[in-house]
């Protein structure tokens, strides 16, 4: 498989994974809701997929590596929305649920979401950083847990809840809609770049 195809493959995959994450935690909901996404990750890991949040911290900051990322994003965010289409369909009643939550994004505040989405950025990092050191699984199960719970934003998550949405509401939205996803990829790219900022 050339460079690129398993790239791009990796990079869909990994979109796929946090749908159906995100497809998890709208179902149930609460802090097992959150416990279940954990899957997303824990997949990613042990595929070793592409996510943008997995690359971001560790990624080169010249043009080259802020490409690879932008590219990354567009795979995962294309993921993400293939696992909705299946959402779609399903008995559940996930869909009003993804409402609430962007509906939640935009009465917050774009900048309020890219401050919200910083610290999603650094507890991300962090347990892709345990992984590949230790080996260590808690601190990401505990970790999404925590950025869930806390409301906070994950730019591939949202992608889902985006993917989600009726046509009419993104229609009605799109310019918010639009400034405050660009504001927390941003969040979390400086929040998975803290480590590497600070030298720790």
């Amino acid at each position: 498989m050339s460079k690129i195809k398993d790239f791009s493959v990796r990079g869909v995959c990994a979109g796929a994974a946090i749908g159906i994450a995100g497809f998890a935690y709208l179902s149930v909901g609460g802090f097992f809701g959150a416990l279940l996404f954990s899957f997303g990750l824990v997949s990613i890991y042990v595929l070793q997929l592409k996510l943008f949040t997995g690359m971001a911290g560790n990624e080169t900051l010249d043009a080259g590596g802020l490409g690879r990322l932008l590219a990354v994003l567009a795979l995962n965010f294309l993921g993400a929305w293939l696992v909705s289409l299946i959402g779609r369909v399903s008995p559940l009643d996930i869909q009003s649920k993804a409402i609430g939550i962007i509906s939640g994004r935009l009465e917050t505040g774009w900048w309020q979401c890219a401050l919200l989405a910083i610290p999603c950025g650094f507890i991300v990092d962090e347990a892709v950083y345990a992984w590949k050191q230790k080996k260590w699984i808690l601190p990401t199960v505990l970790g999404v847990c925590v950025f869930i719970m806390c409301g906070f934003c994950h730019c591939i998550a949202d992608a889902f809840y985006l993917s989600l949405l009726p046509l009419s509401f993104v229609k009605a939205h799109f310019l918010p809609l639009l400034a405050y996803y660009s504001c927390i990829v941003a969040g979390n790219f400086i929040g998975c770049n803290l480590r590497r900022l600070l030298a720790l």
